[in-house]
C-alpha cells in the first residue's frame, strides 16, 4: 500500500513538472500563437492603416490684376500671358489660366457706412451710390448687393441684377448708431463673396473711416478679404466734414487703415472732398473693374500651415508700367459658411 502510494506521488509530481515546462515555454519567443476567438459583432469596426495624403486638396488662387501707364494712369488692357511672372513667397509660379477679367460676370458688394458721423453726406453718397451700380452692371449676369453698416450690420437687396431694387434699398437707408466697419467687411465675405469659380467679386466701401465698435480687427477684415478672392475698393468722405476738405490727402490713422485695407487686398481707396470727387471716384472704380486681368495659378506649397503666403506679380521688359495685386493670402484650409443670411441686428 505504500509502494502504491510513493508511485502515485512520483507520477504526479511528473505530471507536474511537464505542464510546467509547456507553460515556461509557451511565454517564450516562438512559441506556436493562441488560437484566435471568434470577433465580437458588438466591437467597433478596426481602423485600416491610411494611405499618406489619401486626399490632396487642389487650391486655385485666382489673382484680379490692374496694369496703369506709369506716365498717363491710364489701363492697359492688350497684355498676354506671357508678359507675366507670378511669385509665391520668392518662388515662381506656373500661370494655369489667363484672360480679361471684363469676360468674367460680377459680384459687386456695396456697403455703406449709415452711422450718425456720415448724417450730412449721406444724400449724396446714395445718389452717387446708384449711379455707380447703374453703370458698373453691364450685363444681365452681374449683381449686386446693399449692405448699410451702423451699430448694425443689415443686407437690404441680395444679389440682383434689378436696378429697381438695388435703387430701392439704398433710397431708403437713414443714419443712426456708431460704425462697425471691419465688422461689416468681414461678415459680407464670410457669408457673400465666397463664389465658385468663374464669377469675380469686388467690393465697395462707402464711409468716413474711422471704426467705431467693431469685434473684428482691420488685419481680421483684410484676411478675410483675401481669402474670399474679394477687391476691396475704398471711398472715404472723411471723417472732419465732405464740404471743404481736400481731396485726395492721406493724413489720419484712419486714412491710413483704409489705404492699407484697399491696397492688401489689390484694390485703391479714394479720399473725395466733395460731390464731384465722389462721383469720379464710383467712376475710376467702375472703369478699373472692367481693366483688369484674372491670372490663375495652383501653389507648389500644399501646406496649409496657416501662415502668410506673400504673392508678387511682375512684368518683365515693361518698366514703364504699374502693377496692382492684392499681397498675398492666409495659408488655411477652406471653411466656408454658406447659407448663412445678414439681417438686422446680427
Amino acid at each position: 500500500m505504500k509502494n502504491r502510494y510513493r508511485l502515485s506521488h512520483c507520477l504526479m509530481l511528473v505530471v507536474v513538472s511537464v505542464c510546467s515546462f509547456a507553460v515556461v515555454r509557451a511565454q517564450q519567443p516562438g512559441a506556436p500563437a493562441k488560437p484566435q476567438s471568434p470577433p465580437d459583432k458588438n466591437a467597433p469596426p478596426v481602423q485600416e492603416p491610411q494611405e499618406k495624403n489619401p486626399d490632396i486638396r487642389t487650391v486655385i488662387v485666382r489673382l484680379p490684376v490692374t496694369v496703369m501707364d506709369k506716365d498717363t494712369n491710364k489701363f492697359i488692357t492688350t497684355l498676354k500671358a506671357e508678359d507675366f511672372e507670378i511669385f509665391e513667397d520668392k518662388i515662381k509660379q506656373k500661370i494655369e489660366s489667363f484672360r480679361p477679367i471684363s469676360e468674367l460676370p460680377l459680384d459687386v458688394a456695396v456697403l455703406m457706412d449709415t452711422s450718425n458721423s456720415v448724417r450730412p453726406k449721406l444724400k449724396f453718397e446714395k445718389s452717387a451710390a446708384v449711379s455707380f451700380i447703374e453703370t458698373v452692371l453691364k450685363s444681365r449676369n452681374d449683381r449686386a448687393l446693399f449692405v448699410s453698416f451702423d451699430s448694425e450690420i443689415e443686407l437690404h437687396q441680395d444679389f440682383t441684377n434689378r436696378l429697381d431694387l438695388l435703387s430701392k434699398a439704398i433710397d431708403k437707408v437713414k443714419a443712426h448708431g456708431a460704425t462697425r466697419l471691419y465688422d461689416a467687411i468681414y461678415r459680407v465675405c464670410e457669408e457673400k463673396m465666397f463664389a465658385t469659380p468663374g464669377r469675380r467679386r469686388a467690393m465697395v466701401v462707402i464711409t468716413d473711416g474711422e471704426d467705431t465698435e467693431s469685434e473684428r480687427t482691420l488685419k481680421e477684415a483684410i484676411d478675410f478679404a483675401q481669402r474670399s478672392e474679394t477687391t476691396v475698393f475704398v471711398i472715404s468722405t472723411k471723417a472732419g466734414g465732405f464740404f471743404g476738405v481736400e481731396a485726395g490727402t492721406v493724413d489720419t490713422k484712419e486714412d491710413k487703415d483704409l489705404k492699407r485695407l484697399a491696397e492688401e487686398t489689390g484694390g485703391r481707396a479714394f479720399f473725395t472732398g466733395n460731390v464731384l470727387e465722389l462721383e469720379r471716384s464710383f467712376s475710376a472704380i467702375a472703369t478699373e473693374l472692367r481693366s483688369q486681368y484674372l491670372i490663375s495659378y495652383t501653389p507648389g506649397n500644399e501646406n496649409f500651415d496657416g501662415k502668410f503666403r506673400r504673392i508678387e506679380v511682375k512684368l518683365p521688359g515693361h518698366k514703364n508700367l504699374r502693377i496692382r495685386a492684392r499681397e498675398g493670402y492666409t495659408a488655411v484650409p477652406s471653411n466656408i459658411r454658406a447659407g448663412l443670411k445678414l439681417s438686422s441686428g446680427q
